[in-house]
């Protein structure tokens, strides 16, 4: 049966390639193309899009990380911009063109793409969904037969069910969006400025969660106590056992296999430049 340990290991494998629609250049041309010029209007247009024309309460509550007032500079708002049909097909476009670049045309109906796409799709098609609202909206995402294609979505598709899943982690604990990201600035895995930029929280937003999580023992001095060392390991375990579910449709075998087939394309994703150092999804580096 596949392991919570697998699950991570497909993560760390897989984020990047679905990452092109945040980092392609390619991405970002197709979205100002669609009408949502900046980075932030084509982020939230695209990712939020299967869930359909929503307000800014609902993204930042299936988002989780994100301030709400930073959230809400753009949503609504882009629905004025462009339909979430439009922005579906825009981050589609973009990720088209940007595997292109990266991979060639040859890759993108190849054998192996071919293989991995249809490994990824009965991985995405066992998602379970209660409790899950990203993963659900983007189960019912129709993307075009080309292989690469149907590879990007379904892989994402499983990601935002390991997201949906690492919600629950959070809630369960009690921690919200910024206390989050004070955790993981905490436990070394990003720095507290870039965090800040990133998902919109001020000073007086992060410092406050640091009270908070001081007031529960889970810091000192910023530093992370013996008890939230052991919280912010629950997390990440919770969130990958969560997220095993669609991978014990692969088997062991199935899993292996995927993995062995994304190892290139990750490698070539960052080769390219479009997986930048630093950035704060918080993917591990390989071991």
């Amino acid at each position: 049966m596949s392991s919570a340990a697998t699950a991570r290991r497909l993560w760390v494998l897989a984020e990047p390639f679905h990452a092109l629609t945040y980092f392609a250049d390619e991405a970002r041309d197709a979205f100002a193309a669609a009408g949502l010029r900046g980075f932030w209007a084509g982020y939230f247009a695209g990712r939020a899009s299967p869930l359909g024309a929503v307000g800014a309460e609902v993204v930042s509550a299936t988002f989780v990380n994100f301030a709400p007032d930073f959230v809400a500079r753009r949503v609504p708002g882009v629905w004025a911009d462009a339909s979430p049909a439009t922005a579906l097909q825009a981050r589609l476009d973009g990720v088209d063109a940007a595997v292109r670049r990266v991979f060639g045309d040859e890759w993108v109906s190849s054998p192996g793409t071919i293989e991995a796409m249809e490994l990824a799709a009965t991985a995405a098609a066992a998602v379970d969904v209660p409790g899950r609202p990203l993963a659900a909206a983007n189960t019912a995402v129709v993307v075009p037969g080309e292989p690469h294609l149907v590879l990007w979505q379904a892989l994402t598709t499983l990601r935002e069910h390991r997201g949906d899943g690492h919600t629950t982690a959070l809630v369960q604990r009690e921690v919200d969006g910024v206390q989050a990201h004070v955790l993981a600035a905490a436990a070394g895995r990003s720095d507290r400025a870039w965090l800040q930029k990133a998902w919109g929280w001020d000073d007086t937003a992060w410092d406050g969660a640091v009270d908070g999580l001081t007031e529960r023992r889970w810091l000192t001095g910023g530093e992370l106590t013996d008890e939230g060392r052991a919280v912010v390991a629950g997390i990440e375990a919770d969130t990958d056992r969560l997220a095993r579910g669609p991978w014990r449709a692969l088997g062991d075998h199935g899993c292996d296999r995927l993995a062995e087939l994304l190892l290139p394309v990750r490698r070539a994703v960052v080769a390219a430049g479009n997986w930048p150092l630093g950035n704060p999804i918080g993917v591990p580096d390989l071991d």
